[in-house]
């Protein structure tokens, strides 16, 4: 973090010294910057590098730094406006939607302004993140042979075979392709398994960017409630029934946002009324590397109890590592398996092969163990300190379910509470926190909040970003004396 902070406080002292040197002109040598701001090579290579991309400066290897040249004045814009007439033009008939609400996507995604405490976050903090360790295996990666050739279209085999291993029963490395993310292996079930206009089962309250998957297909989600124990087995049952739905989407596992595991006894009950049902369920195994210290073990997923092929298993790498390492696997037996190849390789043809390289080498490595467990030792103490900071301090906001494992809370707010309200007041107290309404494809049945404790710097940003949610909760009258 010292690092990214240097790089960017380099930079805009560059950027306002600009001015002192002509068009063309050229900018102290590397070795002078780093004697007067007493900062690293690497930092003043990095602050040129974000300057030359913002156009102001243009380097030139062995020459130096120069400050560019001025743009082209930009010629004044053209009329747009016919677009409205063909983007909506009939879209009234459209199966598949043309344009797609993204809202519930991008809270997770985007960074919050400066000083603002991110609670809304879906991935680790940086000081969590294995950065070293990633950085390794992709110097590793690419000096393999081949590293940079075209990857076989379902992964590297040897990537395959970990990822079977990790689902287990009797997958094998031949039922498993790698793709880009868990978001697109999702994508890449719905279009495989549900034609558009259909409905889809779903666990509710469920992930948004599930939701905004369905909706994009031209899919109908329906929601099928969860308890603390999971889906509730007869509610899918009589979903099933009353649809016709022939795809179920599930986190058996750490479910978003409730972060509930289902229940050893109502697994079987899952797949056995999926299968009389005629459909699959597709399995979301997100969050299965960021377990808690205190867990215990975990239960398998789903597909390794399957010998029938009703499991479409979904696994991934980025939640444990970064939002930029973008690799994970869809597992499927039977005929469903050629589909989502073919749908696969049409979309993306494959996954970079330096990245699954990068993959490979980073899981064999004795770093992978390592990053694990502090990522185990840490996500504990900072759900701890959320939670004793919420008892603490908003006693009137109810925590029916601590997760051991994931990385948010699933607090209900009292009745009454106005959530647009309350994230508006938080974000002007100075923190980041997502509604649960995007959380629901029908009508929420309480008001609620997911709060991450994993893209925070600390237990201490923690504590401040609970105050701050309290000051927020009595301005936007959420409070109840």
């Amino acid at each position: 973090m010292q690092e990214r902070s240097s790089v960017a406080d380099l930079a805009n002292q560059l950027r306002s010294e600009l001015d002192r040197y002509s068009p063309g002109g050229k900018l102290p040598s590397s070795r002078a910057l780093v004697d007067r701001f007493r900062v690293s090579p690497v930092t003043v290579s990095r602050a040129l590098a974000q300057l030359a991309a913002e156009g102001l400066v243009v380097t030139r290897p062995g020459a130096g730094a120069f400050r560019a040249r001025p743009r082209p004045s930009a010629t004044s814009g053209g009329d747009t406006s016919w677009q409205e007439v063909a983007l909506s033009a009939d879209g009234a008939a459209d199966l598949v939607p043309r344009s797609v609400d993204a809202s519930g996507v991008l809270v997770s995604l985007a960074a919050p302004p400066p000083g603002v405490i991110e609670f809304n976050g879906g991935y680790l903090h940086p000081s969590l993140q294995p950065e070293r360790a990633m950085a390794a295996a992709l110097s590793r990666a690419g000096r393999r042979p081949g590293a940079w050739g075209r990857p076989p279209m379902e992964g590297l085999p040897e990537l395959r075979e970990w990822f079977a291993r990790g689902i287990g029963g009797a997958i094998t490395a031949a039922e498993v392709l790698i793709t880009s993310g868990g978001q697109s292996a999702l994508t890449t079930a719905l279009r495989a398994l549900a034609p558009p206009g259909t409905p889809v089962l779903v666990e509710s309250p469920t992930y948004p960017g599930m939701l905004a998957i369905a909706r994009a297909a031209g899919l109908r989600p329906v929601p099928v409630p969860v308890d603390a124990d999971g889906v509730r087995p007869a509610l899918l049952a009589d979903a099933f029934r009353a649809t016709g739905a022939r795809v179920f989407v599930c986190q058996p596992l750490f479910q978003n946002p409730t972060g509930a595991v289902l229940a050893p006894e109502r697994r079987g009950e899952v797949l056995r009324i999926a299968r009389a049902a005629g459909a699959f369920v597709v399995e979301d195994d997100f969050v299965r590397r960021l377990v808690h210290e205190d867990a215990g073990p975990l239960p398998a997923p789903l597909a390794a109890d399957d010998p029938d092929g009703v499991v479409v298993h979904v696994g991934s790498l980025t939640k444990a590592t970064s939002p930029s390492f973008r690799v994970s696997a869809l597992a499927a037996r039977g005929p469903v398996l050629e589909r989502l190849r073919a749908i696969q390789v049409v979309d993306t043809f494959f996954v970079p092969r330096p990245l699954q390289e990068a993959a490979l080498e980073l899981v064999g490595s004795p770093a992978w163990p390592r990053h694990l467990r502090a990522v185990s030792a840490e996500l504990r103490a900072r759900r701890d300190a959320m939670t004793s900071a919420l008892r603490l301090h908003l006693p009137e906001i109810s925590l029916p379910h601590i997760p051991s494992g994931g990385y948010h809370l699933w607090p209900r707010l009292p009745e009454g509470t106005d959530e647009t309200a309350l994230t508006a007041a938080a974000l002007c107290a100075g923190v980041a926190v997502t509604p649960g309404r995007p959380y629901f494809s029908a009508e929420p049945p309480a008001p609620h909040l997911r709060l991450s404790f994993a893209a925070v710097a600390g237990t201490g940003e923690i504590a401040e970003g609970v105050r701050r949610l309290r000051t927020a909760c009595a301005e936007a009258g959420g409070r109840r004396g």
